[in-house]
Formats: C-alpha cells, structure tokens, sequence
C-alpha cells in the first residue's frame, strides 16, 4: 500500500489532512511502530488485531475512520461499517475466522457476512446467506452505540453516502 503523506487528506473520507485525522489513531493503535516502519492503514492488519484479541479473549472496541473494530471476551471479534451498516464476524470463540478483503491504494471491496443493527443497545445481527438473525446480549452495546453514534457524528451523512461505489448491473 501507498505511503500517505502527513498533509494529504485522509484515507478515510473524513476530508480533514491525514495527520489530523486517523495518522494519531494508528500511531496509538501500534505504539511498536519505529520511524523506519512507520504504520500503514490496513484493513487486513486491524482484522488481524482483532483477532489476536479475540483468541486471547480480551475485550476490545475502537474505531478508524467509518469501521469499529470490537472483540468480546468471549472470543468474538467483528469488523463494522457505519454506513451502510454491513458486519464482518472475524472470530468465534477465540477462532480466527477467514474473512474475504481485498484491498488496493483506492479501494478497499470486503465479502461482508451480516447486516448488523443496534436496538436498546443490544448488537443485532442478520447473516446475508442464511437470512438468520441474532441477538447478542452479552456483547458491549452501550460502547458499540456510543462509538457508532460517534463516528457517524464525524461524517456528514452525503460522505457516508459515497463510502460505496454503486456495481454496474450486468447487461
């Protein structure tokens, strides 16, 4: 992946210059970084945080740009996007579980696995395939609620509204 330059703007559509926006987020995010290895924003490597968390069934929740990132000490981990309110479970019972990303300089395509809500504080999740929905009581709603409604707060809803590029319909 491209190196971003401190004065370009961010790679998360926020439309502030990177090193307002989530520069310090991923500086905090991997303190093990040098200055000969400085961080890259990766979807791929925030996945493999979360994790890692995950297996060693640690509570965990934060956001980049229009993703949360949580883990239950239980061992679930998941991967959400505030726009269109798509979820990716990444672990399960501390298992890592395989997750379909493929990133480039300018896009990043995920396979998501669920459609997520949240109600009375309480994660909600429909899987795409099976059309199956749960409710997971024991996960951190208030925090997932609160960071959702903070990320979305940082946004204006027309941005939100281009974090997807529309697919072509085949003719």
């Amino acid at each position: 992946m491209a190196k971003i330059g401190r004065n370009e703007p961010c790679p998360c559509g926020s439309g502030n210059k990177y090193k307002k926006c989530c520069m310090n987020k991923l500086a905090a995010a991997a303190p093990q970084a040098t200055a000969e290895q400085p961080p890259q924003l990766s979807l791929h490597s925030e996945v493999e945080k979360v994790q890692k968390a995950a297996a060693e069934l640690r509570n965990s929740l934060y956001t980049l740009g229009v993703f949360i990132f949580f883990t239950t000490d239980a061992g679930d981990g998941w991967l959400l996007e505030i726009s269109e309110m798509d979820a990716l479970q990444v672990a399960r019972e501390g298992k890592a579980l395989e997750v379909e990303i493929d990133e480039t300089a300018e896009t990043i395509e995920v396979n998501w696995s669920h459609k997520f809500s949240m109600k009375n504080n309480v994660f909600q999740a429909t899987d795409y395939k099976s059309k199956k929905s749960a409710s997971y009581p024991d996960y951190p709603g208030n925090r997932i609620a609160k960071a959702l409604n903070k990320a979305r707060a940082q946004f204006p809803q027309e941005m939100l509204e281009q974090v997807h590029i529309q697919e072509e319909a085949d003719a």
